[in-house]
């Protein structure tokens, strides 16, 4: 099982307000804070999201880097996705694959793709759909 996973934020503040409405609604409560850095925890497993230095921020991140390609959470339902889209839309937060939404993984794979403040991108997928799919 995963313990955590810490990513470091270019806006903690940015980052705060964007994951603060989303990883609640995904089961996740606050667990940690401090100056410069928050986590958010569900069941054993956490997620930190850490102000990176100023002399970092010369090298923004990209997804098609070596690194972190993106997350990806489990939804309740295929309505869980469903009310998460409506969400993000209502916040501005841009739809990726907008086109094939919510089918872009695939015919049997619903799910609704979206980027963090820093270009992370997120996946929310129906639990259903990855059922079989390994």
């Amino acid at each position: 099982m995963l313990h955590h996973v810490e990513i470091y934020v270019s806006s903690l503040q940015k980052s705060i307000e964007f994951w603060g409405w989303l990883l609640p609604k995904l089961g996740y409560v606050q667990f940690q804070k401090w100056e410069s850095g928050i986590s958010w925890k569900h069941g054993e497993t956490y997620i930190v999201f850490v102000q990176v230095e100023e002399r970092f921020m010369d090298i923004a991140y990209h997804r098609c880097r070596v690194g972190l390609n993106h997350l990806a959470f489990h939804a309740k339902s295929k309505e869980h996705v469903d009310e998460i889209t409506e969400a993000l839309q209502k916040k501005g937060i841009q739809i990726l694959y907008k086109e094939k939404h919510p089918y872009a993984g695939g015919k049997d794979y619903y799910a609704v793709f979206f980027e963090d403040p820093d270009r992370i991108k997120v996946e929310l997928v129906a639990s259903s759909s990855i059922e079989g799919n390994f």
